[in-house]
């Protein structure tokens, strides 16, 4: 054989092995290619299938209802084969609709939970009232945030101030006795006083007897203003009962029915009462009385709670101005509707309630609590009342 022919042949074979080897190359880049593809596919479907379940997850968490989660994920699979692949926005929409479903049936659930209870509430009603508790007793326990008053002829729900001074006294630390007599008692002790108070109306009394009988201290009704005249009045029975008690060792507080409409007014009745009081030992509060007069013709009727809180405040200043302790008598009625009670709270309380709740929140230091008491030396019926403290 020629070194030519023997050339020719060993070219044509390198020629054959670099074909064969390029053929194999092309080979495994489309073997990778494949692979690379179908890997990115299982991606983008594994991504699609998580942003599934990241919706449906959002409406379980929405609905609440974990039961149904497992038929609704077979039903959106079942719509994604159906359908092929969502958009972004046909996902976005799914999720809205999903969120907009556990919405409504939320909603329906909660109207019938409110009327379930409406009809508990309505129940509870009916029972109470055919035990024969009062509407009014019927109403409070369900209006705990609320002071729940009659006020003429209609029922007014007061929302509870939590930003003034409240009593603090428990219900489970109030007696009462055999006899009707309230008293209020700490660490198994007594620590509340009996007192009375007392006008022309309860006639001549026997101080005697009623010093006997355990009254501790007393209020004096010294003296009124005509509602319709606006004269300026003593009370008859002043002069002895106030004898007649400091003598016997009670101690004496008077108080002042007033029907002032301006802060003249109750300054001038303040100095009625200072110039009265002047010549005897007074040690418990001097009292405006300003409740309201059940007559359509009375002056003070007429005021509203900013002005009758300034005639108020206006008596109470003149009297703690004179070096004697102010105290203001009021009712529900008086401290929720007719008064500021905000701008009064650095005066002292004398509420009146007749009932054996502790159901009024305000603070106050005195507690009227009936008007058909019975005290040995008075013939009639006079008004109870206890105190929490006991003045100096």
């Amino acid at each position: 054989m020629s070194e030519e022919n023997k050339t020719d042949r060993q070219s044509i074979k390198s020629q054959s092995s670099y074909e064969e080897e390029s053929r194999l190359r092309r080979k495994r880049l489309r073997r990778k290619t494949t692979i690379s593809y179908v890997v990115g596919l299982g991606m983008a479907f594994g991504g699609l299938f998580l942003v599934m379940m990241l919706a449906i997850a959002v409406y379980s968490w929405i609905d609440g209802k974990t039961g149904e989660t497992d038929a609704l994920l077979q039903q959106t699979l079942g719509n994604a084969q159906a359908a092929g692949l969502y958009t972004q926005e046909e996902l976005d929409r799914q999720v809205a609709e999903a969120v907009a479903r556990a919405q409504a049936e939320n909603a329906q659930a909660l109207e019938a939970a409110a009327n379930n209870r409406q009809e508990e509430i309505l129940g509870e009603i009916r029972v109470q009232l055919a035990d024969g508790q009062s509407t009014l007793e019927t109403l409070r326990p369900l209006y705990p945030d609320d002071v729940v008053l009659v006020s003429g002829g209609k029922y007014h729900f007061v929302p509870i101030r939590r930003d003034l001074a409240q009593h603090g006294y428990l219900q489970e630390n109030l007696q009462v006795l055999e006899n009707g007599r309230f008293q209020y008692m700490e660490n198994g002790q007594v620590v509340s006083h009996m007192g009375i108070d007392v006008s022309k109306y309860q006639g001549k009394i026997d101080w005697e007897k009623v010093a006997a009988d355990g009254v501790e201290f007393v209020f004096l009704r010294l003296g009124l203003r005509g509602y319709e005249s606006g004269k300026l009045v003593e009370d008859e029975t002043f002069q002895a009962n106030i004898q007649g008690a400091l003598a016997h060792g009670i101690k004496v507080g008077v108080y002042f029915f007033s029907q002032a409409i301006t802060a003249e007014e109750a300054i001038e009745e303040a100095n009625f009462v200072l110039e009265r009081i002047a010549p005897y030992k007074i040690e418990c509060p001097v009292v405006f009385d300003v409740e309201k007069v059940n007559s359509s013709t009375a002056r003070m009727n007429q005021l509203t709670p900013q002005q009758r809180t300034d005639v108020t405040i206006a008596f109470l200043d003149t009297i703690q101005a004179a070096g004697y302790k102010p105290m203001f008598y009021h009712n529900m009625e008086t401290a929720l509707l007719l008064l500021e009670l905000d701008r009064l709270e650095g005066y002292e309380r004398w509420f009146a309630y007749y009932g054996e709740e502790l159901y009024y929140p305000y603070a106050y230091g005195v507690w009227q609590y009936t008007e058909k008491g019975r005290v040995n030396g008075i013939g009639g019926e006079v008004d109870m009342n206890i105190a929490f403290k006991m003045w100096e």
